[in-house]
């Protein structure tokens, strides 16, 4: 338990021991006790913690709120965390604490490290990750970009917080789209040598398919002495498989490696498809209408049933998703995680309907739905990339940004929400710009302790100076922060939301710079300046920390 979670479990039994000393001595008379709840105000002069228990034990105890709130507040324990308290507004009880629990933070944060925020809750379960999944068939989007982000970040808190979390990219190199890439690449192929052999219609006109075929002339030169279906059956594989080498290459640039690439291919040859219609056969969840092979997913709360082999004998899209969601839970995992883009929250009723059908739970899989990306420039929005030829690539963002900008910025805002991205604020290097903030916050403390060293001055640990002399507000303000990550890591992790990181770090860059002009730090007399070295340290400490979750760099120098 954290150092802030202990603190409001003692005072919150303090509160409950004031309740039952009131109904002991019948200054209260209620049928039961509601759970008393807290809350930190959002005006600091408010105290440390709030309780409304007063006004939610009013009704019941047939007394004003303030009337109630005034018998708690003189049944509290004498003794305890506890420093002053008042009554306000209708009946909220202010709470202010001695200041010895946020020194002992900084001794749990000297203790533990990078791991400080770290906790058991997820008890080890088993959650499978999936997010990016771009189709193969060409370079990745900005949207894939904000998914890789929000997909990684998710990963590292949840396994911060105690879950056992794989990632995994989903490669859907078996459709059709991978079908019309290998045209697309054949043709191109063909006009290598004949200028006016026709592109097929549906195909793929970017530049990047060019380049690809002209890899593939001189890989393989000979490829034209094959049967057309034997090239085109080639091109797909070798085509699908350059891409995703590409794909791997531009998300490792960003910070992010998956624990598997799975291919949907080796479903198709291994007969998955065929076994998941026959253990749905089986159940009786399947129907023949219009020549056609349907699954009964209604039943399970989708919109409309759903055809799973057609009347050709070919197989939709839905059974290689049955297929893949069954095989994930056939490896063990117990919670199936996916992050999809807006265009696909209509496949989320009947892949739970899947779920249920295949005997898991309902809430087995979570879908979270990814929302578009908006890219301006001086105020107008970019749509069109040369090489992709149709839009902005991960690559391209990359490239202008950087990978720390583009992580940054992309998980700044909640997953649900439309995204503008402006590109000349992510290269300023102003405070304006929230990632350079961040960072040059902890660049900033970086600078204070290396300036330190060649003064000869080391940061001292916590047990050889008095903590007791961070007293100054923009300390004491700090110090609540940094007590607040363990609680905002796991209700971040908890509610998929790794904005709430980004905003608690800017938070946090935000007191420290207004600590570094308020406050001398090396050139204040030795007792004082060993405190505030060890509040700086921890600081970096934290910074390092959450910086590391949002999977961006902690320079030591800007």
């Amino acid at each position: 338990m954290s150092v802030l979670m202990r603190q409001k479990s003692e005072l919150i039994s303090a509160i409950e021991t004031a309740i039952q000393a009131a109904l002991d001595k019948g200054d209260l008379v209620v049928e039961s006790v509601p759970e008393v709840g807290l809350e930190v105000p959002r005006e600091k002069q408010h105290g440390d913690f709030a309780s409304n228990i007063a006004l939610v034990m009013a009704k019941p105890a047939k007394k004003a709120p303030r009337e109630v709130a005034q018998i708690i507040v003189e049944n509290l324990p004498t003794a305890g965390v506890i420093r002053d308290v008042e009554i306000a507004g209708p009946g909220f009880i202010n709470f202010f604490l001695s200041n010895d629990w946020l020194y002992d933070t900084l001794r749990t944060i000297e203790k533990e490290g990078e791991a400080y925020g770290n906790c058991e809750h997820g008890a080890g379960e088993k959650v499978l990750l999936e997010f990016v999944s771009a189709n193969p068939v060409g370079p990745m989007n900005v949207v894939n970009a904000r998914a890789a982000a929000v997909g990684d970040t998710l990963a590292r808190m949840m396994n911060a917080v105690g879950y056992a979390v794989d990632t995994e990219f989903y490669v859907n190199d078996a459709g059709n789209q991978a079908d019309i890439f290998a045209r697309s690449i054949e043709a191109r192929y063909q006009q290598l040598t004949n200028p006016d052999y026709p592109f097929p219609e549906d195909g793929y006109p970017a530049a990047y398919v060019q380049e690809l075929a002209e890899v593939l002339k001189k890989e393989r030169p000979d490829l034209l002495d094959l049967p057309l279906e034997e090239r085109l059956a080639f091109c797909k594989r070798w085509g699908t498989d350059k891409m995703v080498e590409m794909q791997k290459a531009d998300l490792q640039a960003y910070g992010v490696e998956f624990d598997l690439w799975f291919r949907e291919r080796d479903l198709h040859a291994r007969g998955a498809l065929e076994a998941v219609i026959d253990i749905l056969r089986q159940r009786g969840l399947l129907f023949e209408a219009e020549g056609a092979l349907w699954f009964k997913s209604t039943q399970f709360g989708d919109d409309k049933d759903r055809v799973i082999v057609k009347s050709d004998g070919s197989y939709t899209y839905v059974t290689a998703d049955i297929a893949y969601h069954h095989d994930k839970l056939q490896r063990g995992f117990t919670k199936l995680i996916n992050i999809w883009g807006p265009d696909h929250h209509g496949y989320i009723g009947r892949m739970k309907a899947a779920i249920q059908a295949l005997g898991y739970g309902e809430d087995t899989l979570e879908v979270l739905i990814l929302q578009y990306v908006a890219l301006l420039r001086d105020g107008q929005q970019v749509k069109m990339s040369k090489r992709a030829g149709e839009f902005i690539t991960m690559q391209d963002l990359v490239d202008e940004v950087g990978k720390d900008a583009a992580r940054f910025f992309f998980l700044n805002r909640s997953p649900e929400s439309h995204l503008d991205f402006d590109l000349n604020l992510a290269v300023e290097q102003s405070n304006e710009n929230p990632v350079f903030y961040v960072q040059y916050a902890h660049a900033r403390i970086s600078s204070i302790l290396r300036q330190g060293r060649e003064l000869g001055i080391e940061v001292p640990t916590c047990s050889e100076v008095d903590l007791s002399l961070l007293q100054h507000e923009t300390e004491l303000d700090l110090l609540k922060q940094l007590a607040a990550l363990p609680e905002e890591l796991l209700t971040a992790a908890l509610l998929r939301e790794p904005h709430r990181l980004t905003r608690y770090a800017m938070d946090l860059a935000g007191l420290f710079h207004s600590f570094y002009t308020a406050c001398h730090i090396l050139g204040e007399e030795e007792q004082l300046r060993a405190a505030r070295l060890v509040l700086v340290a921890n600081i970096r400490v934290v910074l390092r920390k959450v910086l590391g979750l949002l999977g961006v760099d902690a320079p030591e120098q800007m």
